[in-house]
């Protein structure tokens, strides 16, 4: 998170939003919401977030743990894994899997291959 936060130039303190559920940072070049729903249960407490707000095509919308309300998700979006790769922790490198979905992001797929390649295996 406090790469992204980087890459769009924001200078506000970047914490994780896990007990405020969403944190907005508006002082980069595009502003940013972190989501986070770990905490949530169930599908109505997404819902109550309003995240429809949230992806008003204004700023850029990280939600993390996301998968169970995918359906909930704008179409357009990208999917960011991160997994770590040594099961014990010790070593805390991570495989980073992106996966476009809808058609604004699929149609920047080369896009954003190129911008990786140098990372790909």
């Amino acid at each position: 998170m406090q790469g992204v936060a980087a890459g769009l130039g924001a200078t506000e303190h970047v914490a994780s939003p896990t007990f405020t559920l969403v944190r907005e940072y508006v002082s980069g070049r595009v502003p940013l919401a972190h989501v986070d729903l770990y905490r949530l249960d169930r599908e109505q407490d997404v819902i109550d977030l309003a995240l429809d707000e949230l992806e008003d095509g204004e700023r850029v919308l990280l939600v993390e743990w996301g998968d169970a309300v995918a359906e909930l998700l704008a179409e357009d979006r990208l999917r960011i894994e991160l997994i770590g790769i040594d099961p014990s922790g010790a070593d805390e490198t991570r495989r980073i899997t992106i996966e476009a979905s809808g058609a604004a992001w699929t149609g920047r797929r080369d896009e954003i291959a190129a911008a990786l390649g140098r990372w790909a295996r």
